[in-house]
This record gives C-alpha cells, sequence and structure tokens, in this order.
C-alpha cells in the first residue's frame, strides 16, 4: 500500500505505454473515461483476464492487490453511501481515527477520490486495488443490505422469466463481469468442474479444485436468474426454458489460454442447477509419465498397448482420471500407420489424426450402434468410451477377436473386479479369456503444495496463494495394473471369484492400488490419509 502520489494524467500515460500492444488498433489520444471503458472491454471479451490488469494497476502505482478472501466480511461505514460506492466501484476495507483504505478496481478516480474522503472525512487514505467483480458484489452484499427497501428485492425479478426479459438481464454489465470472473478465477486456480447452484434464499458457486468442492462466492438468490441466463446464453441453450434438463458447449479464450466448456442443467425445487466442465486445451500433455505412472509399470503397460489385439481396460470410479489415461495411450499410439477411431461420449479432446465420433442418443446412435458401424472403416485401433451393456461389451469382444487392438472403460473398484463386471453383463468366461488382456485401475490423489510443503501456510498464518489454503497442488494418479496371465484365464475358465483372481494377480506381481499410493507418500508426493481417501472411493 502507499499514499497517494500520482495523477490520473500519470496513470494514463504508464497504462499506454505498458499495453502499447493492446492498444494499437485504438486511437492513441484517450481520455481517462475512454481509457478506463476500453481496459475493461478488453477484459469482458476475455482478451486481458482481470488479474493481469490488476498486475499492471499495481505495477503502475504500487497499491498492494487485496485478495477475495481478505475481503470477506466487511463491515459497513454509515457514513459513506451506497450509490457513491457504486458509481465510483470502491470499497472501504478498514479505517480508524488517523486514516482509511479503501479498495477500488481501477486507479483512474484516484484525484477525486483522494479529495474527497481526506476533506470530508480529515483522514490520511490509502488506496489498495480489488477485482472489480469482488468489489461490486461486496458493495451489493454489504451497503444494499442496509437498504433493502430501496435497493435490494427489485433488481432482479424472478417472476419475469419471459426470454426478452432473461436476455436484457444476462445482457448487464455487472452480470457479464461477474460470470467471465466466474471462468477467470476458475481457470486461474485450476479449478475442473463450476457448480451454480440456487438455494432457499441464495445461490452459491463452487469449484471443484484437485477432486474437491470449495465454495466460490454466494448472494442474493434474486441475481440467479440473470446468471443463469448469462451461463445459458453463453452455452448456446435455451434461457427461457428451466423446467428440462439441458446441455450445452462453448469455447472462451481467457488470456492465453484456450477453454472449452461443457455444460449441463438440470431443473431443482428452487431453480436450475448448473454444472459446467472446463476442459483447458492448453493445458493437457497426454503421456502416462505425467499422469504419474512409474517406469516399471510404463514398461509393463507398453508390452500391453502394443499389442496388435485384444481388449485393453482402463476401470475406477467417476472422476479418477481414466479419460486421461485413455488419452495418453491413444498419443502415444498415433502414428501415421495406424488408423485410429474413438466413440466418446461427449468428445473431450480433439487429437489431430483421430477419427472421433461423439454418441447421441437422442437419434439413436449409441456406443453399441457406433461401435457396430465403424468396425467395417478399417481402424487398427478402437477406442470406446464406455462399456456400459452386453451389447456393446460383445461387440468389442468380437472386434479384439477379429484382430482389432480396444480400448475401453468400465466402472469397477479394482482390476480384477472387471472380470466380475463383464461376467455380470452377461458375457461368457470363454470370450473373457479370448480378448481381455489387461486392466488397469486407477485413482486420483491430491499433491502435496511445493510451495508450503502441505502446510497451506507461505509464511507465518499467511494462507499459501499457490493451493488457496489447502496444502495440496494438482493430482497424480495411482495405479493397479494386471495383465491377463494364463493362470487369470484358467481362474476366469472356472468361475473363480475376485479375491481368487487378485491372489493370482498379486502372484504374478500385480502391485496393489494402495501399495503404489503409499510408495508416492515415501517420496513425498502425497500424504497417507489422501491415498486412504481415493482408495476408498468406489464405483457406482
Amino acid at each position: 500500500m502507499c499514499l497517494i502520489n500520482i495523477k490520473s494524467d500519470d496513470v494514463q500515460k504508464e497504462l499506454s505505454e505498458c499495453m502499447t500492444e493492446l492498444y494499437e488498433s485504438y486511437p492513441q489520444k484517450l481520455s481517462c473515461d475512454e481509457r478506463k471503458t476500453l481496459d475493461w472491454d478488453l477484459c469482458s471479451k476475455g482478451i486481458l483476464p482481470e488479474l493481469d490488469l490488476l498486475n499492471i494497476y499495481h505495477k503502475i502505482t504500487n497499491f498492494n492487490i487485496r485478495e477475495e478472501d481478505e475481503l470477506n466480511r466487511l463491515d459497513c461505514n454509515p457514513s459513506i453511501p451506497f450509490e457513491f460506492l457504486e458509481n465510483y466501484c470502491c470499497i472501504p476495507f478498514k479505517w480508524d481515527e488517523d486514516e482509511m483504505e479503501i479498495v477500488l478496481s481501477d486507479p483512474y478516480s484516484i484525484n477525486f477520490l483522494y479529495y474527497l474522503f481526506n476533506k470530508l472525512n480529515k483522514l490520511k487514505i490509502i488506496f489498495s486495488l480489488g477485482r472489480r467483480s469482488v468489489i461490486e458484489r461486496l458493495i451489493q452484499e454489504t451497503y444494499n443490505r442496509e437498504n433493502k427497501d430501496e435497493f435490494g428485492d427489485e433488481e432482479y425479478n424472478a417472476s419475469n422469466n419471459s426470454e426478452e426479459a432473461l436476455r436484457t438481464l444476462a445482457s448487464e454489465a455487472k452480470i457479464v463481469r461477474l460470470v467471465n470472473e466466474m471462468y477467470s478465477r476458475a481457470v486461474e486456480i485450476n479449478a475442473s468442474d463450476i457448480h451454480v447452484e440456487p438455494e432457499e434464499n441464495k445461490y452459491v458457486i463452487r469449484f471443484r479444485i484437485d477432486g474437491i468442492l470449495r465454495e466460490f462466492m454466494s448472494a442474493s438468490l434474486n441475481q440467479y436468474p440473470a446468471v443463469a441466463s448469462r451461463i445459458k446464453l453463453i452455452g448456446g441453450l435455451n434461457i427461457a426454458e428451466s423446467r428440462l434438463p439441458q446441455d450445452g458447449r462453448t469455447n472462451i479464450k481467457l488470456g492465453k489460454s484456450d477453454i472449452d466448456i461443457r455444460i449441463n442443467t438440470i431443473p431443482t425445487l428452487n431453480g436450475e442447477s448448473i454444472v459446467l466442465r472446463l476442459l483447458r486445451k492448453d493445458a493437457m500433455d497426454f503421456t502416462l509419465k505425467n499422469m504419474g505412472m512409474n517406469d516399471v509399470m510404463i514398461k509393463k503397460f507398453d508390452d500391453i498397448i502394443t499389442q496388435p489385439h485384444g481388449i485393453i481396460l482402463v476401470v475406477g470410479p467417476t472422476g479418477s482420471g481414466k479419460s486421461t489415461t485413455l488419452y495418453s495411450i491413444m498419443s502415444q499410439l498415433n502414428t501415421p500407420g495406424k488408423k485410429i477411431i474413438t466413440i466418446e461420449d461427449p468428445v473431450e479432446y480433439k487429437i489431430p489424426r483421430l477419427s472421433q465420433m461423439q454418441v447421441n442418443p437422442k437419434i439413436g446412435l449409441d456406443f453399441a450402434g457406433a461401435l457396430r458401424n465403424i468396425v467395417r472403416q478399417d481402424p487398427d485401433i478402437i477406442l470406446v468410451g464406455e462399456i456400459r451393456d452386453r451389447e456393446t461389451a460383445d461387440i468389442s469382444i468380437n472386434a479384439a477377436l477379429t484382430g482389432h487392438l480396444v480400448l475401453s472403460t468400465l466402472h469397477t473398484n479394482d482390476a480384477p473386479g472387471a472380470i466380475s463386471r463383464l461376467l455380470d453383463m452377461g458375457v461368457e468366461n470363454f470370450l473373457i479369456t479370448s480378448s481381455l488382456i489387461g486392466v488397469l485401475s486407477q485413482r486420483l490423489v491430491r499433491k502435496i503444495c511445493l510451495k508450503c510443503n502441505g502446510t497451506g501456510f507461505s509464511s507465518g498464518k499467511v494462507k499459501c496463494k499457490n493451493c488457496e489454503g489447502s496444502g495440496y497442488r494438482g493430482r497424480v494418479g495411482i495405479f493397479e495394473l494386471m495383465p491377463i496371465s494364463d493362470d487369470i484365464r484358467n481362474a476366469i475358465l472356472k468361475n473363480a471369484d475376485s479375491s481368487t483372481i487378485k491372489e493370482i494377480a498379486e502372484k504374478d506381481g500385480m502391485i496393489p492400488l494402495i501399495e503404489d499410493g503409499l510408495k508416492k507418500v515415501e517420496l513425498g508426493i502425497t500424504k497417507k490419509e489422501e491415498v486412504v481417501r481415493a482408495a476408498s472411493e468406489k464405483s457406482k
């Protein structure tokens, strides 16, 4: 933080120098108001993430940036009107008899703000910077609460659900900024999913970070129709339909990040629950090594996936990284001499040279129907997103027996359990022994944050920014690889149960899932309680 010591003209000049490339297509001489509008226009279009803009402001002014968690639970200063704070997008952070700290979203009004607070309140004024979307929300929560009769309940009227009214709400500048900030923050902290959930008196936005949901913000339920409509509008969904589930997909660019977003809505008692899956195209490096597989297991797995034909299954519960493992295998096998066709629901990442097909049950194109046709496309390798039923299993086995390498997933708790699952579907045991060549079971565990060494604090009691105070940053796989040996095939033909097959597999050298996890604990990659948590996750 620093006392006000710069002029608006200086800010304009510095910004022009710092952002020449961004502004090169615009007139050189812009007023402060025009420059300010341009800054936020760049943010609203996703060209410049808000945090990057704040860092530019920080470089110019030397004002500290106040993080969102620092600004929570602000007190209301009764001497400052709500309308004033809303107009200038600033909010008092803390004050005493001598000085006051004001958090603002941009430095363009600092001369006026300094004069006003200094002359009217006779206080030494200190400025700091904060995200505009956060400041706008806090002004509403902290000050508009004191003016409910005048401002609170009518701003967003959920009773008017016409398409025109919802489009108007969704286009309001505050809503656009809030939703953009939601996306930006999710990408910044590497969230995989965003949950937007209406409750009885509020709505909550939560991020799934390294497999765990954390609350990002909550706000008045009156605002929810506008936020939901904005999300649906971006995703190409019907904004006037809230009684039926909907699926959508969109692509956005945030700074240098290219984000593919899958959107799903379902009706609930309090309104539509919205979940957004974020797929970062620029952040994926599909290799088994990056997934966390050790060198010994990679060599064994390479022997399996380089077989000319047969079925390889990757098993585990939802969210255990099965799709990423399959993409890693595809990337390794993807050579000009191989024809690879995939059937996915949905296609998560587009990979060059692969022929990728997305199932569409609405028109009768399911896994079995798609698989039945692609075997006529002369593929060498076939990826089936999931074996869900007897028909898909039978066609996959037939493809494997006729010279194709087939990769797919199953929802089972461990590698031996895949045998039982196929038998439960009605697949004959002799077909399993003739086609199945390997099963890989996996889970994802959170990695210890390297910045705070798992403590959650960077220094003293300051929350670690790298892991948001959780002590973990990123995830890595733990694995259980079961090649199908002759002894296992004989056991399957004798209808042996999973525990018997597991004993045989361990005698053959299979390392159990939890044992692989404990080796990563010894290496300082994760913690024992995290391995126990992940290993206990069950398939549904």
